[in-house]
């Protein structure tokens, strides 16, 4: 019976156990828990047509363990709402998702987010336009399949208005996703008249959008916030995966710089990962938040990026620690 229960307590700390809370050990140098309160805005996990790092359960389990806020659940090819909601009942992790307008989904398909909205739950917030089969994506990486055009002459195509209209209507989070800088300009100003309050440039700098700091200006001008994410620290030439080493690559002292040059109130930041042989989401998250620190943001600054702004966002009411 004694063997039996020092098994037990052994499969407890390992995390084996289903409830068991999974804690890394963190650097003796580290004063307390820089993700405590925050909020990630771009988690990618399983299931997925992509191989993923964590299943939905797995790392909203982890972010609660951490004592994070909240997990914007993305998946490029279906909708997550239903997965978020699972996912907050399961970990008590709140969880929210969204819609990718890519193909899969039927591209700029209005009638998705209609039936996104009245999905158990109120978990789906986010609109996110083409990512992968974006037109600008689709050209930008020489790939030779069909794509989704959001910009046509100069102004957003006529499946727009539609979209538009719906994520004014229940008040969603507009996504600009793998649009061209200049094609997120033209959309911002559209969606804004089209009454859309809530507008997020998704990883602005990164590959394939490429915003520059006057275009972040601009941005910021039409009441957009700009995402920043931690993930881009790992592509370019010398990324350990061979699928990332055409992405460009955006260092956490970059986003700094332009973060100081913009402003930190037109900022978001975020891990956007989840990738196969990545960092989990977590763990990338905290290395930004303690890269920005090194880089002199204080912790007002990094909660005003990574908790009150995507808050806001969500419709969440948080009260913020000083």
């Amino acid at each position: 019976m004694l063997e039996i229960k020092w098994v037990c307590m052994l499969v407890a700390a390992c995390g084996v156990i289903e409830n068991a809370t999974l804690l890394a050990q963190a650097p003796t140098t580290l004063k307390g828990n820089p993700l405590v309160g925050l909020i990630d805005f771009h988690v990618h996990s399983g299931p997925d047509s992509f191989t993923r790092s964590t299943t939905d359960f797995e790392i909203a389990r982890i972010a609660r363990g951490r004592g994070m806020a909240a997990l914007v659940l993305k998946n490029h090819f279906t909708m997550t709402a239903d997965r978020a909601m699972l996912a907050e009942r399961i970990t008590g992790q709140r969880c929210f998702g969204g819609i990718v307008l890519n193909r899969a989904v039927g591209g700029l398909n209005a009638e998705a987010i209609r039936r996104m909205v009245t999905f158990t739950g109120d978990r789906g917030r986010v609109v996110w336009l083409p990512t992968f089969d974006a037109q600008n994506h689709v050209r930008r990486f020489k790939e030779d399949r069909p794509s989704v055009a959001v910009v046509r002459d100069g102004k957003p195509v006529e499946a727009l208005k539609e979209v538009f209209a719906v994520c004014a209507k229940h008040d969603l989070v507009l996504e600009t996703g793998h649009s061209s800088a200049a094609e997120c300009l033209v959309l911002l100003e559209a969606a804004r008249k089209a009454g859309i309050k809530k507008l997020l440039v998704t990883h602005g700098m990164a590959d394939p959008i490429g915003m520059t700091v006057p275009q972040m200006k601009h941005a910021a001008r039409l009441g957009a916030k700009i995402e920043c994410v931690w993930m881009t620290n790992l592509t370019g030439p010398g990324s350990h995966l061979a699928s990332m080493r055409h992405w460009k690559k955006i260092s956490t002292a970059d986003y700094a710089k332009a973060i100081r040059a913009v402003g930190v109130e037109h900022f978001v930041l975020s891990s956007d990962l989840g990738q196969y042989l990545n960092p989990i989401p977590t763990d990338g998250l905290k290395s930004f938040v303690l890269g920005l620190s090194e880089a002199g943001f204080s912790r007002k600054e990094i909660l005003r990026m990574c908790r009150e702004t995507p808050a806001a966002l969500l419709g969440l009411d948080l009260k913020i620690s000083k």
